[in-house]
Parts: structure tokens; C-alpha cells; sequence
């Protein structure tokens, strides 16, 4: 079991690295507050999907098989910012609060939006690596079995994660009734969102 000292520490980590912008976060914002509440705990259900299977993936070694192969994490990466590039043209070309939240509450589109949340994190082989970077530094193997603390540490891994996507998408929520009142911030607002996922998306194809 992790000690209680550790464990404080880890979420201290996690708290830094959730806060700061990235693809992950504008996801959220642009999906809550442009389609709702719903909408965005869909996302955010995706990207927990994603982060437990990072976590998996880390501990089977995964996360060392593409640092010993190039080829392989250049490849995800390049997929992942090809994906990136493609929902911020999405999100560019759609008219800004063009299908009322209220009335597009369907499985299709949460089924859309759970999928969106899963690729964008899957495919950014940066987040697999932090998590065999991380996990393994609040590992000790004399205070039990590893796995049991690996297990640990990737559930508060997730739900630290969920609680941030949360606030961002109540969050979201609260001024996407101001932006509906002012056209002009809604076209501010998509040009923002795209431009800050088309930069993720460069950033991670071209590191």
C-alpha cells in the first residue's frame, strides 16, 4: 500500500500536470460548452477510458517498447496529431452553437463524444510515457506488492483527472450561456479552441 505521505505527493503531481492547457482541456471546455453537461462528461469518460489504459499499458511495459522502437512512437504520435488536426477543422467549420445542446442529447452524439475523449489521449504516446515516468518514482517495493500499488496509484491517477474534467466542464457550462448572447465571442471562442488543438496537434506530430 502507498503511504499516505506519497500519495499526497503524487496528487500534488498530478494537480500541476492536469492544470496545465493541453489538448485533453481544450476538448472539454470546447465540447461542454458547445454541446452541454452531458456532452462533456462523455469526453471525459473517453479520457478516462484512455488514462486507465495508459496505466495498463505502463505497467506491462508498453511504454518501453516504444522508447526502444522509434518507429512505433513516431507512429502513434503522428496519428495522434493528424487526429488533433482533424476535430480542431471539426470544430472550426461548425457553426458556433449551431446544434442546440438540449436537443442533440442522443446516443450517437455522447457515443461521439465518449470516442473523441478516448483518441485524443490514446493516441498521444507523450501520456503513456508520463505514466511510466511517474508511476514507477511512488513505487516501494517493501511496502507490498507492486501491483497492488501500481493499481493504487492509477486509480487516483484517474480520478484526480475525472475531477479536474469535471470542474472544467461545469465550468464551461456556466459561461457558454454568456457566449450564446454574444455572437462575436462565439466566433472568438472557435477560433481560439481550433487553434490552440491545431498547435497540440504540431507540437505532438513534430517533437
Amino acid at each position: 500500500m502507498v503511504s499516505a505521505h506519497l500519495l499526497w505527493v503524487f496528487i500534488g503531481a498530478l494537480a500541476v500536470v492536469y492544470a496545465l492547457p493541453g489538448p485533453d482541456m481544450a476538448l472539454v471546455l470546447q465540447t461542454s460548452g458547445t454541446r452541454g453537461f452531458r456532452h462533456g462528461l462523455a469526453v471525459a469518460a473517453g479520457l478516462i477510458t484512455a488514462r486507465a489504459t495508459h496505466v495498463t499499458l505502463s505497467a506491462l511495459g508498453v511504454a518501453a517498447l516504444l522508447r526502444s522502437a522509434p518507429w512505433l512512437y513516431d507512429g502513434v504520435r503522428i496519428a495522434g496529431g493528424l487526429y488533433l488536426a482533424y476535430v480542431a477543422i471539426q470544430i472550426f467549420r461548425s457553426p458556433a452553437f449551431g446544434l442546440d445542446a438540449a436537443s442533440t442529447q442522443t446516443a450517437s452524439t455522447l457515443r461521439s463524444a465518449y470516442a473523441k475523449g478516448i483518441l485524443s489521449s490514446i493516441l498521444n504516446p507523450k501520456a503513456l510515457l508520463f505514466c511510466s515516468v511517474l508511476l514507477p518514482q511512488f513505487v516501494r517495493p517493501e511496502a507490498g506488492p507492486v501491483w497492488s500499488q501500481v493499481v493504487e496509484l492509477g486509480v487516483v491517477l484517474v480520478a484526480v483527472g475525472l475531477m479536474f474534467d469535471l470542474t472544467l466542464a461545469a465550468g464551461a457550462v456556466r459561461i457558454s450561456g454568456w457566449l450564446r448572447r454574444h455572437p462575436k465571442a462565439q466566433t472568438v471562442q472557435r477560433w481560439t479552441f481550433s487553434a490552440a488543438l491545431l498547435a497540440f496537434a504540431a507540437r505532438l506530430s513534430l517533437d
